[in-house]
């Protein structure tokens, strides 16, 4: 995958498209660090685009879920422990 600054988007955005057509994909970054990724689309393929780019941060969120429970040993709770805790949470928000 390419790697794009923000810097070189702004002043070489047509040689940007370009890559981003034969590539399909670029990385773009700030301070050389990733902040965003450009990925090619067409109209009939934008909503397809977006609900495949949903899904995928969805099951990363849920992976990350798992393993931050995993690691505070919550991944063997009972079912009874979780609704404990969750009564428990209910209780301590702010009405």
């Amino acid at each position: 995958m390419d790697f794009v600054s923000v810097r070189e988007l702004r002043t070489r955005s047509a040689a940007v498209w370009k890559a981003l057509n034969r590539e399909k994909e670029l990385v773009v970054t700030s301070n050389g660090k990733p902040i965003a990724v450009l990925a090619a689309t067409t109209g009939s393929t934008l909503e397809a685009s977006l609900a495949a780019l949903r899904q995928a941060r969805a099951q990363l969120a849920v992976a990350a879920m798992q393993q931050r429970a995993r690691e505070a040993d919550a991944d063997a709770l009972s079912l009874e422990d979780v609704n404990a805790e969750i009564r428990a949470a209910r209780r301590q928000r702010p009405e």
